[in-house]
């Protein structure tokens, strides 16, 4: 017979294992950059040079992540974001890379921006085995979740958007003959990639292409060559500061094409703007997020969220400015992949989560478009809408768009 005394043992003895197992399943896993007070995220953004117009999505998101820290952090830790100036120089972001990952020991980068910078440290990110998170580019090569499984974009692929510009033309204009201006590097030729592919058998219809690099102080001549090709329709595949110069030159011309604006600069307050409301009219891009500046979002919940951010962390800030929505709806993005993580903070953990998003509406985004990510593809936003600027604001019109770009 068994005695009380071995019985008592035995139940001991299981409870004590059980506890073990509850307090290894709780045990806090944490890679370098992650502890119980903090989280360190590496940044890297042209703060100057030909694309510091982007530079606002930076002081955003260190808005953002201020006013999660205020309110407790994410799971109790506080967020240390960590941002440097790379002046949208593909070796000087390779520099700060390194900096950040070897020095400042971050648990991530996130939010790197534009594709040559991505594409300089992308190789360097993965053979370290530290994640470059929602990389500000929509280069399709970073939703290759195979050749680079530590690497994941944000925003919808650049080719996916040449192909909505494609099937407008066929649609509306089929007799067209196109001139396209883009940028001499991995942006401008995976959009206009993406043009060719969606105009298909019809690609002859593009009779002029002319590239521009970012060191060029102007494009104006650029713009001369391509009217001189007799176009009557226009794809500007262009930053910022070459876009608004694109729109003046082709008013002073008094060139009128059919004029498709690449979204990454449809901003209204830091192109169009600028470049004059007048000459803008018609213009054509296609957009996922809401316009900081129209009225029709004033009733907005998530909007009113973004407005109530704006006025206490960034007040200064231009809502009217695409780059201060995107800021806003990308910090947020990184910040639910946080959430998900818990305790464990491992670098590992933090890509399995990014690939695990399920239908997450950040408060910026157009109504009906959600971030969807699985391990096998690292397109967080595939939706887009077209729309035309008219008055100061841009009219959304026709369906949602859902991608057709593989990982």
């Amino acid at each position: 017979m068994i005695s009380i005394q071995t019985l008592r043992c035995a139940v001991l003895s299981t409870a004590l294992i059980a506890l073990t197992a509850t307090a290894a399943l709780a045990q806090k896993k944490y890679d370098t950059g992650a502890s119980d007070a903090e989280i360190r995220i590496g940044n890297i953004l042209p703060y100057s040079g030909p694309a510091s117009a982007y530079g606002v999505i930076g002081r955003i998101e260190a808005a953002y992540f201020k006013m999660l820290n205020e309110q407790g952090g994410i799971n109790g830790r506080k967020i240390n974001f960590i941002s440097y100036d790379d002046g949208y120089s593909p070796a000087k972001a390779v520099e700060q890379a390194r900096k950040l990952v070897e020095s400042d020991e971050v648990l991530f980068i996130a939010g790197a921006l534009g594709t040559p910078s991505n594409s300089a440290i992308q190789k360097y990110m993965n053979a370290r085995k530290v994640p470059q998170l929602f990389a500000a580019s929509g280069a399709t090569k970073f939703g290759d979740y195979k050749t680079f499984p530590w690497t994941m974009g944000w925003q919808p692929a650049y080719q996916s958007e040449g192909r909505i510009y494609a099937a407008h033309l066929l649609r509306e204009k089929p007799d067209a003959k196109i001139a396209v201006l883009y940028q001499n590097d991995d942006f401008g030729k995976d959009l206009l990639k993406g043009l060719k592919d969606g105009l298909g058998d019809n690609a002859a219809m593009i009779v002029a292409e002319d590239s521009y690099e970012v060191a060029e102080p102007s494009i104006d001549s650029h713009i001369v060559k391509l009217k001189s090709s007799g176009a009557d329709a226009l794809v500007s595949i262009t930053t910022p500061k070459f876009a608004a110069q694109a729109l003046k030159k082709a008013a002073e011309l008094d060139w009128k094409p059919t004029y498709f604006q690449s979204n990454v600069a449809s901003s209204v307050g830091g192109v169009l703007k600028p470049a004059g409301f007048a000459i803008a009219q018609g213009v054509l891009s296609a957009n996922y997020a809401k316009d900081g500046a129209d009225a029709q979002w004033d009733d907005d919940a998530g909007m009113k969220n973004f407005y109530g951010f704006l006025a206490k962390y960034a007040p200064d800030a231009n809502r009217a400015d695409g780059a201060v929505v995107y800021g806003y709806g990308h910090a947020q993005t990184v910040a639910q992949v946080l959430k998900q993580a818990g305790d464990n903070l491992t670098r590992d953990n933090i890509m399995k989560q990014a690939a695990n998003l399920k239908d997450f509406a950040p408060d910026t985004l157009l109504p009906g478009i959600t971030i969807n990510t699985s391990a096998s593809d690292f397109h967080p936003i595939e939706q887009l809408q077209m729309m035309r600027f008219e008055g100061e604001t841009w009219q959304l019109f026709g369906p949602i768009v859902t991608a057709e770009i593989g990982g």
